[in-house]
């Protein structure tokens, strides 16, 4: 359940021409989130645990990726609830307070990895161009203290979704009234510049030169193969998270505040939006495949581990 969503559903239920995607949810949403929570518990349990082993090497990359699999988890642990309110026809049983943190949980997960693989970004971006210039975010103590400036900010810039009532009724979860649209639209407006685009041109400039600086063959970091291969992969995961989970989301989002009214050209933006929606969940278990080969140390220890 999404910003979007919220407003769709009342659009639905105030036009003569019926809109309603209610089995259409119901047949993507559950087998998605299933799927989903089982990957992503085993995915992102598994990097905590390769994460907080003594011997695992503690870098600023090690720490921002440990950052992020938390954020992970704890978003795949509010699956079922989804999964179990399409499963029952969009009948939500478990209350206002955790109706809320549905969209709460969802939206905290997303910026935080998007904020935080722009500052991954950043660190590859510094070790690659400036390898001899020592940065912050480069620094171990740092690296704990961007984490948690992060954790704060975008727990504290989403905190308007916990004081809005999280359903009209009792069985229906996060409908809104048409008098909410604006606001929605108003709020998407800036969650789409601050929370998307600005990071994602960092990360598009970050990348730009350091695959210029990857191609030079004096790069003093780079000289073999490997540091090469690592980082050049880095990069292409990266970007491949941001254009399948967060781009296809965030362009359809702001399409349907935009582009509300009820009509039966709607409807194929409407589904659009609902598997956007699961691409921009499929996020939280896609972010292994970047520590297996980004994080420092990682694959040693997930071979070694299962070599035991």
């Amino acid at each position: 359940m999404n910003v979007s969503e919220m407003a769709l559903n009342d659009s639905y239920n105030n036009s003569s021409f019926n809109c309603t995607i209610d089995s259409f949810k119901q047949a993507i949403y559950p087998i998605m989130y299933i799927s989903l929570f089982f990957l992503g518990t085993v995915g992102n349990g598994l990097s905590i645990y390769v994460f907080f082993q003594p011997s695992q090497r503690k870098t600023p990359v090690n720490i921002y990726m440990q950052n992020l699999a938390i954020s992970d988890l704890m978003y795949v642990s509010t699956l079922p609830f989804r999964a179990t309110y399409f499963l029952m026809g969009s009948h939500w049983i478990f209350g206002d307070i955790v109706c809320r943190i549905m969209t709460y949980s969802f939206y905290v997960n997303m910026y935080y990895s998007i904020y935080i693989l722009t500052v991954v970004s950043m660190v590859r971006f510094i070790a690659i161009v400036y390898p001899f210039k020592h940065w912050k975010v480069t620094n171990m103590k740092y690296a704990r203290i961007i984490c948690a400036a992060i954790w704060m900010f975008v727990l504290a810039a989403s905190s308007p979704l916990l004081n809005n009532p999280g359903y009209s009724n009792h069985t229906k979860c996060l409908d809104l009234h048409p008098s909410s649209s604006h606001r929605l639209l108003m709020m998407n407006s800036f969650v789409l510049v601050v929370g998307f685009i600005l990071p994602f041109c960092i990360i598009i400039i970050c990348y730009v030169f350091a695959v210029r600086a990857l191609l030079k063959s004096k790069t003093p970091q780079c000289k073999n193969a490997a540091c090469r291969k690592k980082a050049l992969s880095t990069i292409i995961i990266t970007l491949i998270l941001f254009l399948l989970c967060f781009l296809p989301y965030h362009i359809l989002r702001t399409l349907y505040l935009m582009y509300s009214g009820c009509s039966q050209a709607s409807l194929p933006v409407h589904k659009a939006l609902v598997v956007s929606f699961c691409f921009a969940s499929m996020n939280s278990c896609l972010d292994p495949v970047l520590y297996y080969f980004a994080a420092e140390n990682f694959k040693s220890k997930i071979r070694s581990l299962f070599c035991r």
